[in-house]
C-alpha cells in the first residue's frame, strides 16, 4: 500500500481526536465532520466499505447539528432568558465559577450589584446556565451591556443571536436602544455580527417593538 494511503489514513483519525479535545460546540463538529470526510477517502482506498458507510453518517450528524446551532430553530426555540436578582446568590455562584475566564476577556468590568438601575438575565439551554448577561438601564427606553458572557462550549454566537435577535425579552419591556459598553469596543466583530452598528460612537442596536 502506497505510504500516502497510510498519510490519510493516520491524518483523518488526529482530526478526529483533535476535534473531541476542542470546547466550543461548533468546532468541535467542523473538524469532526472534516476528519471523518478524510477517512471516507482513506476507507474508499482502502475498499473498507462499513467503515465508510459510518463515516458518510458521522458527517450527516454533524452537518445536522451545525444547521442546529446555527440556524433559526435553535435561535428561536434553543435558548431562554431568565432574569434575576442582581444580588442573586446562584447569580454570584456563575460569575465566581467562571471569574478567571471572564477576567480574561472583560478585565476591567466594573459591575456593582447594589447600583440602581442593574438588570441581570441568565442564557438557558434547558436547565443549563450557559451565559450571563449584565445590563445596566441608562434611561426609560436605554441598556448598556456591562456584561456578555457565554461558556466556551456554546462560543458559536446562537446564545447571541437569541438574546439580541430571538427574544422579545428588551422589545417586551419597552427597551429600544442597547448600547455596548465603551470598555467592550474590542468586541466589535461580535457586536456588529449581532446587528450593533456604530452610531454617536457608540455601538447601538435598535430593537423593535413588539408585534401586536
Amino acid at each position: 500500500m502506497p505510504w500516502w494511503v497510510d498519510a490519510i489514513g493516520w491524518g483523518g483519525s488526529a482530526l478526529l481526536v483533535w476535534s473531541l479535545m476542542q470546547s466550543k460546540v461548533l468546532r468541535l463538529r467542523i473538524l469532526n465532520t472534516v476528519g471523518a470526510a478524510v477517512l471516507v477517502v482513506y476507507n474508499v482506498l482502502i475498499e473498507a466499505w462499513p467503515l465508510v458507510a459510518l463515516n458518510v453518517v458521522i458527517i450527516g450528524v454533524n452537518v445536522l447539528q451545525m444547521w442546529r446551532l446555527r440556524g433559526p430553530i435553535l435561535s428561536a426555540t434553543g435558548y431562554d432568558l431568565v432574569e434575576v436578582d442582581p444580588q442573586d446568590d446562584y447569580l454570584r455562584h456563575v460569575l465566581r465559577v467562571h471569574e478567571e475566564d471572564l477576567r480574561r476577556f472583560t478585565p476591567d468590568l466594573i459591575w456593582d450589584p447594589a447600583a440602581p438601575g442593574g438588570i441581570a438575565l441568565l442564557v438557558l439551554r434547558g436547565n443549563e446556565t450557559v451565559g450571563v448577561l449584565l445590563l445596566r438601564q441608562t434611561a426609560p427606553d436605554t441598556v448598556q451591556v456591562q456584561l456578555d458572557y457565554v461558556t466556551p462550549r456554546y462560543r458559536d454566537l446562537s446564545p447571541g443571536r437569541y438574546v439580541y435577535g430571538g427574544s422579545d425579552w428588551f422589545a417586551s419591556r419597552g427597551i429600544r436602544r442597547i448600547l455596548a459598553n465603551e470598555q467592550m469596543v474590542h468586541f466589535e466583530e461580535y457586536f456588529t455580527r449581532m446587528g450593533f452598528a456604530w452610531r454617536d460612537g457608540r455601538l447601538t442596536l435598535d430593537v423593535a417593538p413588539v408585534a401586536v
